[in-house]
């Protein structure tokens, strides 16, 4: 199988993952984080996946504080982090930590080589290759306002779709896309530089504000977003964390266009559907007649959501468009898609329930801003 060298971010490659967590705690509250700290770490060892994690106090400033795990691969830390139970559990920590920041990293390289990670495990695994970006990087999801509970479009509201004055955009967001299926908002956030930095920035602009307050009676979830805790919790549950990134070995099409595709997994199986097309796109990524020029995976729970740059219209190639070209494809995603749940039942063989998926995955555009558009 022939892997595009363009593939930047991937949760998919069997490499061991290192997560860092900075916290920068309230003064005092030094005790009350260690006994928080101790009853996660108890629960935190007993998730499948898990290898090891460090407490560490900084030596010159007693309220920063480090946390690193190291896991088997990508994949059971993403279930654990986005799983109501990390939720409850790091609940106890929000009232002594003042600010924190999270990053991962597959690793690439170590001292000493890989070890067994049980007495009957294979090797844990290196990142295989050195991955080379293309200064793309999104929000850890397409950070949705959540599910709405009406199917009123955002459209009905010029607060949601008008863009911020220049002045208040910072040079680094480079893009922001809104889409609706049914009565789920997905809003990707794309950025270059720093994540944080730039989403911190966003988060502060009196039109940002506005959008967001017009948007919470709309929503099934409640949220408080002048409340610290109510915001964390209310993001950290509707996050859509971005898995794959792949775009194709050839110049930029100046026809491209930006559509998601909404993919309900069965119960279970949504990591393995979010593999599927992840996969599927770093491989036709080196293929010259493929449409599709760019793609992201996100994936939570048994929801995954594909972002797809595209030259002409999705119907013209419905397989290439859903992911789907190779043996097999088909009956692969038949078999992992909540069928019921996108209004597709039957056999994904046929040309007919094909162009069904697609029209039915395709979600609505509300608004699609470049840097430049303002």
């Amino acid at each position: 199988m022939t892997v595009s060298a363009r593939v930047s971010q991937s949760a998919f490659d069997g490499s061991r993952l290192r997560v860092i967590l900075l916290l920068d705690l309230y003064e005092g509250a030094q005790q009350q984080f260690l006994e928080a700290y101790e009853l996660m770490r108890k629960q935190v060892a007993a998730v499948p996946g898990h290898i090891s994690d460090q407490l560490c106090q900084s030596i010159e400033n007693p309220s920063q504080w480090l946390i690193t795990s190291e896991w088997e691969s990508a994949p059971p830390f993403l279930a654990w982090v986005n799983s109501e139970d990390h939720v409850e559990v790091v609940k106890p920590m929000h009232s002594c930590v003042r600010d924190t920041r999270s990053t991962r990293y597959s690793i690439l390289r170590e001292t000493g080589g890989g070890r067994p990670l049980t007495a009957d495990a294979a090797p844990a695994e290196l990142q295989a290759a050195v991955r080379v970006g293309d200064g793309w990087r999104a929000t850890p999801s397409p950070s949705p306002s959540s599910r709405a509970r009406s199917r009123r479009s955002p459209r009905s509201s010029p607060a949601t779709t008008r863009p911020a004055p220049r002045s208040t955009r910072p040079p680094w967001l480079r893009r922001t896309s809104l889409f609706m299926h049914g009565n789920r908002v997905v809003r990707a956030v794309e950025v270059e530089g720093d994540l944080l930095t730039a989403l911190r920035h966003v988060a502060r602009q009196p039109e940002v504000r506005a959008v967001e307050e017009a948007l919470n009676p709309y929503l099934e979830q409640e949220r408080d977003l002048t409340d610290p805790e109510s915001a964390r919790v209310f993001f950290t549950r509707a996050a859509l964390p971005a898995v794959h990134h792949v775009v194709a070995d050839r110049p930029a099409p100046a026809d491209l266009r930006r559509h998601a595709l909404y993919y309900p997994a069965k119960e279970g199986r949504g990591m393995e559907l979010a593999r599927l097309l992840a996969e599927q796109d770093a491989t036709a990524a080196g293929e010259p007649d493929n449409p599709v020029y760019g793609s992201t995976v996100f994936h939570r729970d048994d929801i995954v959501v594909r972002l797809v740059d595209i030259t002409g219209d999705v119907d013209l190639d419905p397989i290439a468009s859903l992911g789907l070209k190779g043996p097999r494809k088909a009956e692969e995603l038949e078999r992992l898609l909540d069928g019921a749940a996108i209004g597709v039942e039957g056999s994904l063989t046929t040309d007919r329930n094909i162009n069904r998926l697609l029209s039915h995955a395709d979600m609505l555009p509300v608004t699609d801003r470049t840097s430049a558009d303002s």
